[in-house]
């Protein structure tokens, strides 16, 4: 059994308020070639400069219909985020690395990669009290083997995950979550700060359609054309059809916090069949119950929109 730095109360809620002094630094970690949202969160990311500074993107592993193997969807993901970012002429050299070529073999020992190690490395090297944030809006391998290969990350870290459910859901079978269960029990059980952000019941609010898109980002650049292009390609029929972008509601909770309402709550217990249980013994964690979708795709469009202008100046 794994032995955590203990925080203290006082130390875990303090790291859960999101400081105001603006902007923070983040890395984002993303199974960005699963779906077609993973690209607009990084999108935002990188477009958000007064809110957040992005200091690296890791690939997250995924298995689904749209990869053979966990490692073949990292590697896929990977792939997806060197083509996006060179739309906007972003070198990946230093900024993305690859991830976890597999799930954790159980929850003691961490899969090896070089995101791993340079969350390590980078989150280790700051100063006391100033964290690094981690946005994972994928699986949550990548940060689970940091934790193992450092359990000090506890102390330098606060995790923003959008994974599972909203806590009254009769389950938590959710993609991100469900995936490489050790990992999601480390990040729930070591005490490490985090917001969390569930899908079903507060993200899944974060619907759009091909009409919405075209008519707000549609022929504004070359980067809203590319994101339109790949939204379309998502379904082949448009008629009524509205697709989440689920991962820009964890990129804004701590971009533009004062956009949801979040609950303090004891971090709840994951089971092998991804269902929840709760101990009010156990320590703090940050919860979004709410959020407003209207404010945060006003802001997203916005700055697809400049998107330009704004990296004119990174």
């Amino acid at each position: 059994m794994m032995k955590w730095p203990k925080l203290s109360p006082e130390t875990q809620i303090a790291r859960l308020a999101l400081p105001e002094t603006r902007p923070v630094d983040m890395v984002l970690d993303t199974d960005t070639y699963n779906e077609v949202d993973d690209q607009f969160a990084l999108c935002l990311s990188l477009l958000s400069p007064d809110r957040v500074t992005l200091r690296a993107v890791y690939a997250a592993p995924f298995f689904n219909n749209r990869s053979s193997g966990p490692e073949d969807g990292m590697v896929r993901s990977y792939e997806e985020i060197v083509r996006l970012l060179a739309k906007v002429n972003v070198k990946p050299d230093g900024f993305v690395f690859e991830g976890s070529r597999s799930y954790l073999p159980d929850g003691q020992t961490p899969v090896d990669s070089p995101a791993a190690r340079d969350l390590v490395q980078r989150a280790m090297a700051r100063p006391e009290g100033d964290p690094l944030y981690v946005v994972a809006i994928g699986c949550i391998t990548n940060v689970a083997s940091a934790l193992l290969m450092e359990p000090r990350l506890v102390e330098k870290i606060v995790v923003v995950w959008l994974a599972g459910h909203e806590f009254g859901w009769p389950d938590t079978r959710e993609f991100n979550m469900s995936q490489d269960i050790p990992a999601s029990q480390i990040i729930l059980d070591s005490g490490v700060p985090l917001l969390l952000v569930p899908c079903a019941g507060v993200a899944s609010h974060m619907t759009a359609s091909v009409y919405e898109l075209n008519a707000c980002i549609g022929g504004k650049n070359a980067l809203c054309d590319a994101l339109c292009e790949l939204f379309a390609a998502y379904a082949s029929d448009h008629y009524g059809w509205a697709k989440e972008i689920w991962d820009a509601a964890a990129v804004a909770a701590l971009a533009h916090p004062e956009w949801t309402e979040t609950e303090l709550t004891h971090s709840p217990v994951l089971s092998a069949d991804s269902r929840y249980s709760f101990d009010n013994r156990r320590h703090f964690i940050r919860v979004v119950r709410r959020l407003n979708r209207t404010l945060i795709f006003r802001d997203m469009f916005t700055r697809l929109s400049s998107a330009e202008e704004i990296l004119a100046g990174r």
